[in-house]
């Protein structure tokens, strides 16, 4: 299984002020297994390190920074040489260790000679215990769940993948249908590691959305584990929330449909949690559709997204034939997952950060605002090939972007006011 991020973690090694690195992810999209077979690839040997349920590696920075003694601890721990340039330190879990990311700053600032990556899917949480963060002393990427041009080479269909790089038009046109074929499979499988690889070797959509019901309970069981017990309720209220949120026509995040009377302030820490963990991602909306997006931003109006499609569709409880053959059942929710869907392209094969668009009125919505360079591109979603496009239009002809794009199911078009790309082609936008 091939994950793009494996260039970037390549670059990084190359790096002449190469930093030590972070990876975030949530649990279970690969990080573990990206960081290792990094290792394997480009090092001589791999010092592996995981902190949980590891008192005697947690209290190795209890003591000091001192970069010897640290090391000569995981050596002893591991029975591995460590070596400059040679060997890749992974320190795994690090969220349960917090003093070992304060500790990457040493790394840094006295042995820069010694390549480190520390990762852990709840590190937004370890910071919140005090643990200064060491800014401008590390590197930080994020891994999400397979993006659908991962996804196609893991189920075997890396010619797709490479039409994809291609970037031709006219040869998407002509596999058109087993492009959309297989964007319907990933709606339902999603892009987690362990369901996408059972669906390779096994073609068994069932065994899939096992392995997805067993996922949900998993990070459910990080609510009562790493939160203070009067916030867990809120927590499984808004994770509880999101699939109903995202089926209405306004997908903006309505507070009083989760508990009666409830008010954002409510929920901040909630939400936040759930963003740090990884487990789902928060758009904002822009009051403006101006240079720089971010300062629009506002912090009280914003949509809900999940890590990962496939688990939306799991606990959305949608089978599969609707899903591949569109039944009437799946009419109504197939907006949402479709804007799901482009959300987690958007930030796992982009480096763009989306936002979203009401015009004063509230008369029409953009569903994703991003920003390109000097400009701001409007984007709109649409789940099939109905190409209307009354508020993208209604957008262009009062702000008069330099670009508008539309994602639909229909082939590559390019119109006098709009850019129509494919779903299953969002990495065009880059």
């Amino acid at each position: 299984m091939e994950r793009e991020l494996m260039k970037s973690l390549v670059k990084w090694k190359t790096a002449p002020r190469r930093k030590p690195l972070i990876l975030k992810g949530a649990r279970q999209v690969g990080k573990t297994w990206l960081m290792k077979e990094f290792g394997r690839r480009y090092f001589q040997n791999i010092v592996y390190i995981n902190f949980d349920n590891n008192p005697r590696m947690q209290q190795i920075f209890e003591q000091d920074y001192d970069i010897r003694r640290i090391l000569l601890a995981f050596q002893v721990e591991t029975g591995e040489s460590i070596r400059p340039q040679e060997t890749l330190i992974i320190l795994d879990e690090v969220q349960e260790a917090p003093q070992a990311i304060s500790a990457l700053k040493y790394f840094c600032e006295n042995a820069p000679e010694y390549p480190v990556i520390a990762a852990g899917s709840l590190l937004g949480i370890a910071l919140h215990k005090g643990i200064s963060f060491p800014v401008g002393k590390v590197t930080t990427m994020q891994l999400y769940p397979l993006s659908f041009y991962e996804f196609l080479r893991a189920v075997h269909e890396e010619r797709l993948a490479d039409l994809l790089d291609q970037r031709d038009p006219a040869m998407l046109k002509v596999f058109h249908d087993r492009f959309v074929t297989w964007l319907k499979n990933y709606y339902y499988i999603g892009g987690m590691p362990e369901a996408v690889a059972t669906f390779a070797e096994t073609s068994d959509y069932s065994v899939v959305r096992q392995i997805q019901n067993d996922l949900i309970p998993l990070y459910e069981a990080d609510f009562s584990k790493h939160i203070i017990t009067a916030e867990i309720p809120r927590v499984r209220m808004v994770w509880n929330a999101i699939p109903l949120q995202l089926a209405k026509e306004n997908k903006k995040f309505f507070f009083g449909q989760v508990k009666k009377g409830a008010r954002s302030k409510d929920f901040e820490i909630a939400i936040e949690w759930l963003v740090d963990c990884g487990l789902i991602a928060k758009v904002n909306r822009v009051s403006k559709p101006a240079m720089p997006l971010k300062a629009y931003a506002e912090q009280n109006a914003y949509k809900l997204f999940f890590l990962d499609v496939g688990l939306l569709a799991a606990i959305s409880e949608l089978d599969v034939r609707s899903l591949l053959d569109g039944n009437d059942i799946f009419v109504e929710f197939k907006g949402a997952l479709t804007e799901q869907y482009v959300c987690q392209q958007l930030l796992s094969e982009t480096s763009y950060n989306p936002y979203y668009f009401t015009s004063p009125s509230n008369r029409y919505e953009i569903d994703f605002m991003i920003q390109k360079g000097r400009e701001v591109i409007p984007l709109e979603v649409k789940a099939e090939q109905n190409l209307q496009s009354k508020s993208l239009k209604a957008y262009v002809e009062k702000y008069h972007p330099a670009k508008a794009i539309r994602f639909s199911m229909s082939d590559y078009q390019e119109q006098e006011w709009v850019t129509n790309i494919p779903l299953f082609a969002i990495r065009w936008l880059t």
